[in-house]
């Protein structure tokens, strides 16, 4: 027995990979290709553990991908390979349509073609789960109810449009070809091996380094917040017990506005490790908004609690508190991660504004 992950050096892969390996004996072959945000250091601890099998790869990689299936023979495939961060698609987004877009179809026909060669009982237990997020769903306004799975698709930037593509693929070839599929839409997920590119880790690193921490526009865009150790525990019980073709949302009941997240991460590095200069909040600096900016994000997690069972640990309170100490007692890692390239990417987003 084995399972297939993609994207598991990645932020949400990787903690999927320490947790499913952390509680089970069934191997991992975790396929990435190790891009920006790919890093293989989440995974030292794994060095040497034969349940984890490494292969650098692209899922583009039709060839590739074959072999490893033929190879393997994975009783699943957890598909978390995607360009995630909205910036970076706003700067260019061709790298979102092929790897969300046309990676994911590649992914599927290599799937389709290897489950269909299945014999009958490994055919029908054979699952493929889509790991995908909430801002397919749009923006929503201050007083409306949060997204539901079966709110209307309605992306406002190119990665929210590549991945709600790759959604449809998912569910079209579910119900043209009978690939037994599932789907997941999370909220914003923070925790351990972040990339310091996001709101969290990126307050966290600046903070420490004395440097402007940038709050676009107003700061009151509001977004779910979803602990990633609580994301890995609901993907496991889908992925154990989720209907076949069905989609559920996942989030940590904890909408928070921008402003407060960069607030509470101050508060608690003023405890932690205060600065010689004084609170950290004097570092806020607002910027210009980002084109598109979605307002607010909520996720309506009824359906996965009532059907699985399953509801977040973490509280935001607690999430955050684990966060912010894993950032300072890893600072080798945060160093490892600010490259030269980097560097550059943040000086592209925030300079010009």
């Amino acid at each position: 027995m084995t399972i297939l992950v993609t994207g598991g050096a990645g932020f949400i892969g990787s903690n999927f990979v320490l947790d499913w390996l952390a509680q089970s004996d069934e191997p991992v072959l975790n396929l990435d290709a190790l891009t920006y945000a790919g890093n293989l250091q989440n995974l030292a601890s794994l060095k040497g553990d034969a349940r984890h099998i490494f292969v650098q790869g692209d899922i583009g990689d039709r060839a590739l991908l074959d072999r490893l299936l033929a190879g393997h023979r994975p009783r699943a495939v957890l598909h978390f390979a995607a360009e995630s961060h909205v910036d970076r698609s706003i700067h260019g987004p061709g790298a979102f349509i092929k790897t969300n877009v046309e990676g994911t179809f590649n992914l599927l026909e290599a799937v389709r073609g290897h489950w269909n060669a299945l014999p009958e009982p490994e055919k029908a237990a054979f699952r493929f789960h889509h790991v995908s997020t909430d801002e397919v769903y749009g923006s929503l306004a201050a007083d409306a109810p949060a997204f539901t799975e079966t709110h209307p698709y309605e992306p406002n930037s190119p990665y929210s449009a590549s991945k709600a593509a790759s959604d449809h693929l998912v569910r079209a070839w579910h119900h043209t070809y009978g690939l037994p599929v599932l789907t997941t839409n999370c909220s914003n997920n923070y925790g351990p091996y972040h990339f310091p590119e996001k709101l969290i880790p990126l307050m966290i690193v600046n903070a420490l380094a004395g440097k402007p921490l940038p709050i676009y526009g107003d700061g009151l865009q509001v977004r779910d917040w979803l602990y990633v150790g609580d994301h890995c525990s609901a993907i496991r019980e889908v992925l154990a017990r989720g209907r076949v073709g069905e989609t559920y949302n996942i989030g940590g009941w904890n909408e928070q506005t921008n402003r407060q997240i960069v607030h509470i991460v101050c508060a608690l590095l003023d405890e932690l490790r205060p600065g010689a200069d004084g609170p950290y909040t004097r570092l806020i600096t607002h910027v210009k908004d980002r084109p598109g900016h979605d307002r607010r994000y909520a996720i309506d997690a009824r359906k996965i609690e009532r059907e699985l069972g399953w509801r977040p640990a973490e509280t935001f309170e607690t999430g955050i508190r684990k966060t912010v100490q894993w950032y300072l007692a890893h600072g080798d890692w945060v160093a490892s991660v600010l490259s030269g390239g980097y560097r550059d990417w943040l000086a592209t987003n925030y300079t010009a504004r």
